[in-house]
């Protein structure tokens, strides 16, 4: 009997080391796969914002969690299963399909230039506030936002995946253990940023109100700053569409802009790839959005 029960303490002990290297491995990979991810989330963060300014203080974080909620059922429930299907049956079917997201993306963003350089009449201060504290508008930007976070997500979980795939011993479930740690981590990581951001007018506020010298040079500071900060979050987040989106297709078709002018690495060939794919980008976006609104005229008449 005492032999038995140490050979279950054996084979306990044993599964505990596996699981735990099980563990390691997966840990490693999501750092690893994050780490290589982390272009495509600063833009996540950086596009974000622009769908929550505007509204009323109390609807902010609701707003936040809301889009957050999304982005968990994007990765989790259609972006990983997906993902692991393809990678088994069809894995050349990837990029055309992240491609695919791309052009979505530099539609978006040539769509919010479009809306900035035209003119347009200026609403009355109460049909602004009207049509912001409206549930039609609040709906209508938690499902562009959650729309834009399907395709940043994509490309995040793809990047995930290709980096499990090059380690030298992976398998279908320590690909759908890391793909589901960077889903949760990235999203908790993006959306906690993006409620700070939204609510450090508020936190201002709060430390302006203080008796602290010091704390109220803080908060005034911040809620002067703000408005400004959100605007370049706004133009940022566009910005990032476009060159998200038309580094996806480039890459895709195998090029390298940076590569071009012999860069290689570092910063500067990062500014390179991300400015010419961005200009890609925007051109590509204005040929899909001119032909949506010929089309759409055409169905209209």
């Amino acid at each position: 009997m005492p032999s038995g029960l140490a050979a279950l303490l054996d084979d306990i002990a044993t599964i505990a080391k596996v699981a735990a290297a099980s563990v390691d491995d997966v840990a490693a990979a999501a750092g690893k796969a994050s780490s290589k991810a982390a272009g495509v989330v600063i833009d996540d963060t950086a596009v974000t914002p622009q769908y929550v300014t505007g509204f009323t203080p109390d609807r902010e974080l609701p707003i936040i969690w809301r889009i957050a909620k999304g982005s968990f059922f994007n990765k989790l429930v259609i972006i990983l299963p997906v993902a692991l299907l393809l990678s088994l049956f069809l894995p050349w079917a990837i990029t055309p399909i992240l491609m695919l997201g791309g052009a979505f993306l530099c539609f978006e963003g040539a769509e919010k230039v479009l809306e900035k350089l035209r003119p347009h009449e200026k609403e009355s201060l109460a049909e602004e506030i009207a049509e912001l504290t409206s549930a039609e508008h609040e709906e209508k930007m938690v499902k562009g936002a959650v729309r834009t976070d399907f395709i940043l997500s994509a490309e995040i979980m793809a990047i995930a995946l290709n980096e499990v795939k090059q380690l030298a011993e992976t398998s279908i479930w320590l690909e759908a253990a890391t793909l589901g740690v960077v889903a949760i981590a990235i999203t908790i990581a993006v959306y906690g940023v993006v409620g700070l951001i939204v609510k450090m007018d508020d936190i201002g506020l709060h430390m302006a109100g203080r008796e602290n010298g010091g704390s109220q040079a803080i908060g005034r500071a911040m809620v002067k700053g703000m408005p400004k900060l959100l605007a370049a979050l706004s133009t940022i987040g566009t910005a990032a569409m476009l060159w998200v989106g038309g580094q996806i297709i480039v890459h895709g078709f195998g090029l390298h802009p940076a590569e071009w002018f012999g860069l290689h690495e570092g910063a500067l060939a990062w500014v390179v790839d991300a400015g010419l794919s961005g200009l890609f980008g925007l051109a590509l976006g204005a040929v899909i959005v001119w032909v949506h609104h010929k089309v759409a005229g055409v169905k209209g008449h």
